[in-house]
């Protein structure tokens, strides 16, 4: 297969130079992998996606998906720009209901899984654009992680009862502890908006963490930074993983660090899966070199976006 600085990835898709994408991935290293999910002892995905299908109108976005991510293992997804990316994470996290199929949540299943419930479900997820409270202190934003699990009332905070102090001092202590793990110490009590981007979306990615969620999603997380900005990035959603366990699925579009990441990588376009494997097998797929190539693709009336 072509390097990844070689795959052409259609307009407005960026791919980092050949040289840097060479850093990147010597960088990055292959780490250390969670096991094949197929020798796992565990019998049940953390996440399931069964035939889903979803069209706006006459397009197609997503056409008879299936996909499994099992427990601590980092999945990733790509694809060209409009291959269906997004949509799949929109409708795991309920932004859209499918047509057809269903979504399993730690075996649970969901024809449209309630967005209301994603927390006590165990699911977390960062958006491409930044989303952070920019008048708030790092600290706080990483407590705001944590407000699904607010139990005192409204007027107990305001009065500083017991119990609500109680709660606050735990999720405070919490997002201390990401902090730390973030090596966000030194700017804790900053305003995040007043902070370089890199530092901001590793603040995004701590209120993602803080509530120790069993599934990760994260929405290209590396774009817009610099090369040290995504090899720091990309160690700390490893350590992540390592540390707390979470499952995490990853949607980039940097293919260095998609393939020095990822245990397993799933490939879709124009709303269908082409591949999903290991690294070096979906480096290897013909349809996926095809893919990037643009090689001219029979698509019927309506379909792909």
């Amino acid at each position: 297969m072509p390097g990844a600085s070689a795959l052409r990835q259609r307009p407005d898709a960026v791919l980092t130079p050949r040289d840097a994408t060479a850093a990147l991935k010597a960088a990055i290293g292959t780490g250390v992998r969670a096991q094949d999910p197929s020798a796992s002892t565990a019998a049940t995905p953390v996440l399931a996606i069964e035939h889903v299908s979803l069209a706006f109108g006459g397009v197609t976005a997503l056409a008879d998906i299936n996909l499994d991510v099992w427990p601590g293992e980092i999945h990733a997804v790509i694809g060209p720009n409009g291959a269906g990316k997004s949509s799949l994470l929109n409708v795991v996290t309920g932004l859209y209901q499918p047509d057809r199929g269903r979504v399993r949540h730690g075996g649970r299943p969901f024809a449209h899984v309630p967005t209301a419930r994603l927390a006590r479900l165990g699911v977390a997820r960062t958006f491409q654009n930044l989303s952070l409270f920019k008048g708030l202190t790092v600290l706080d934003n990483i407590v705001m992680g944590l407000s699904a699990e607010v139990r005192s009332s409204f007027l107990g905070q305001i009065f500083g009862v017991p119990a609500a102090a109680r709660e606050e001092r735990r999720h405070r202590a919490a997002a201390g502890e990401i902090v730390e793990f973030l090596h966000l110490t030194e700017v804790a009590d900053r305003t995040a908006g007043g902070l370089p981007y890199g530092i901001q979306k590793r603040v995004e990615l701590g209120r993602a963490l803080v509530a120790k969620p069993k599934l990760l999603l994260l929405d290209e997380p590396m774009a817009g930074m610099t090369l040290t900005e995504k090899r720091e990035l990309t160690g700390f959603i490893r350590t992540a993983r390592d540390t707390y366990g979470t499952s995490i699925v990853l949607i980039e579009h940097d293919i260095g660090v998609v393939m020095g990441l990822s245990d397993r990588v799933a490939v879709l376009d124009y709303g269908r899966k082409i591949a999903d494997g290991t690294p070096d097998e979906v480096q290897a797929d013909q349809a996926v070199i095809d893919a990037y190539l643009g090689v001219a693709h029979d698509v019927d009336v309506g379909g792909g976006i």
